[in-house]
Parts: C-alpha cells; structure tokens; sequence
C-alpha cells in the first residue's frame, strides 16, 4: 500500500479524491489537510459520515514528508507551488490539481503570475492520461490539466493532422457551476445562474493559451485557439463543442475510432453527447462530424472528475506502478 494524502480536502475536487480514495486497494489515505485544519473530514463533508473518519491538518510539508509516499495538492493556482516545491525536495511525489506545473513558463507567467518553483517546472508531466500515459510512470510531478482544456484536447488532438491549421479553431464550452469552486460569488448565485446560461471571459479565458501549447507540443502545429466559456444551470458536468477547417476528406468517425483504440476511458459515440452519461465518470465521451470541409468535434466530461480528481488518480496510479483504472469510477449518475 502506497501512503497518501490530499492537500485541499474542503472542495469539491478534494471531496471527490477522498470519496475514491477511502476504497483504493492501492492507496492507503493516511493524511488530509487544508490552509486551517483543525475539523475532521465528516464535518467538512457531511456526506462521509460514517463511511470515513479522519482528521484535516493544517498543511505543513514535513507532517506531509512524513506519513505519505505521494499527495495530491487540490489547491487554487500560487498556493500549489509553494507547497509543492518543500515537498519534492523531501522526495514527496506530487499530482498538483491546480494550474501552477501544467503550462511552460512564459505561457504560465503571461497569464497567471510570476513562477515560484522554476526549479521542479520543468520535471512536471502534463497529466493528459492518453497522450503521456509512459511520461507519467516515471515521473515524480504530474501537472493536471484543466478541466475545460481536457475535454477539447481528447476532442480535437486526433484530427490535427487533417487541419488546415491557418484556419481558426473555436471551442464552445458549457460547464456545471461546480466548476468555479466552493467559493461564493455573484455568478454562481443560484439566483444568477438558476434557469440562465451566459458566457465568461470569451475569447480571453486562460485556458485558451493551455489548449494552444499543447497542440502545438504534441504535434508541432500552432493554432489560433478561439475559445468561449459558458456557465449552465447544472451541478456538474461539461460539454465542448469544436469547430475547425479539414485540409482534406477523411471519415471523421473512424479517426475518433481508430485514434483511441486502445484507450479503455474514451467512448466513441455514434451520436452527438452528453454530459449526464458521464457525471460520475471518468469516461470522454467523443462524437464528430463535417459538412464539406467544416469539423464539429463534441466530448463530454464530468467535470469535477475527468477533469480534475479522477485524472489526477489515473496519474497517481501510474506514478506508483499501478493500473491505469485501479479505483476509477465507471458508473455514470443516471438518472
């Protein structure tokens, strides 16, 4: 049993790392933690009453250090990488679930802030499980990606090759309100958000740029990423619609099928998707068509999940040898 922790254990992404934690065979959760401990984790979330009992610490790195092997930092961008550099230098491995290891530095400092931990930045692997699925085995640092950039990457990585990539690609994406946290704030009000659906930070939105590189290292081709974010009345859940140009005539269908093959958490679905057969999941789902040269890529995910804790377990496990969907929840919450 390998000893783990999770730094971040109030929110929702900590929430749901816990909840797959407590039956890893794998895994044993031996410490949790938050910016002021002192609660139990069944006070932080009532749901784990008598399922799991264990105190949330104040986070301090050498408490870390000592009782776990790998821990899981669920933290808000900046927080991460201070506490994440003490504890790869004690040998700790990190799955960081925040922004802070996932981008290049100047990607990463032209959009969020000035990097602290240059260090160890470039030892992190980006935590996109079927694209550096052997990176992730011997890596000590996984970077997981966003939540937004996880669903249009897996949607939209295997038609590359068949783009005219001078062309513009516009990404519409539709998101649970889970997606912006605990934290209270006006556009997550239910009054707000509750029978309405509105975009956030078009064409501006910080995960343009992480979509952008990443096309760009995986196949070497630069991309006028266009992307606009919208907030939808529902928990959780996320939709992403791609638009691109094809350069020539392929079946977009057999690309999806013949691309994934191997790859036991992506669903190739004969019709458009949605995301309540994934809410719960780890599952992608990915649907495609054209009309001439035009491409529509669509993929589902759950966001709090695929796009954050249940990638980020998918990458621990392979961290520590083990397989991919050791504790992987397969079950979507239907109805």
């Amino acid at each position: 049993m390998v000893k783990v922790g999770v730094v971040g254990a109030s929110g929702y992404t900590g929430l749901e790392l816990v909840k797959m934690l407590v039956t890893h065979s794998g895994f044993q959760l031996t410490y949790l933690a938050t910016t002021q401990g002192d609660t139990m984790i069944e006070k932080l979330h009532p749901s784990l009453v008598d399922v799991i009992s264990l105190p949330v610490e104040k986070a301090d790195a050498n408490s870390v250090a000592e009782r776990c092997e790998l821990v899981f930092l669920a933290l808000p961008h900046k927080a991460s990488m201070g506490f994440a550099k003490l504890l790869l230098d004690k040998g700790v491995k990190v799955v960081d679930l925040s922004a802070d290891y996932r981008l290049e530095l100047d990607t990463y400092e032209a959009h969020y802030c000035a990097h602290e931990d240059k260090a160890h930045l470039g030892d992190a692997t980006y935590a996109l499980i079927e694209y550096y699925r052997e990176e992730l085995k011997g890596t000590s640092l996984a970077a997981g990606p966003g939540c937004y950039p996880t669903a249009t990457l897996l949607g939209i990585l295997p038609f590359i090759p068949y783009l005219d990539t001078s062309a513009p690609l516009f990404v519409d994406a539709k998101s649970g309100v889970s997606g912006a946290g605990k934290t209270l704030s006006e556009t997550a009000h239910f009054v707000t958000i509750n029978d309405n659906i509105f975009a956030y930070n078009p064409i501006k939105h910080r995960h343009a740029p992480e979509i952008a590189e990443k096309i760009e290292k995986i196949h070497g081709a630069k991309m006028n990423v266009n992307f606009v974010p919208h907030l939808i009345p529902a928990t959780r859940g996320e939709l992403v619609s791609v638009y691109a140009t094809l350069k020539e005539d392929i079946d977009p269908m057999e690309v999806l099928k013949k691309h994934y093959e191997n790859d036991p958490f992506i669903r190739i679905r004969e019709t458009p998707v949605d995301i309540k057969s994934t809410a719960g999941t780890h599952f992608c789902d990915i649907f495609a068509a054209k009309n001439g040269n035009a491409l529509f890529v669509s993929s589902a995910i759950d966001n709090l999940l695929r796009g954050a804790s249940s990638q980020a377990l998918v990458a621990a496990n392979l961290m520590c040898g083990y397989d991919e969907g050791m504790g992987i929840p397969t079950i979507a919450y239907i109805p």
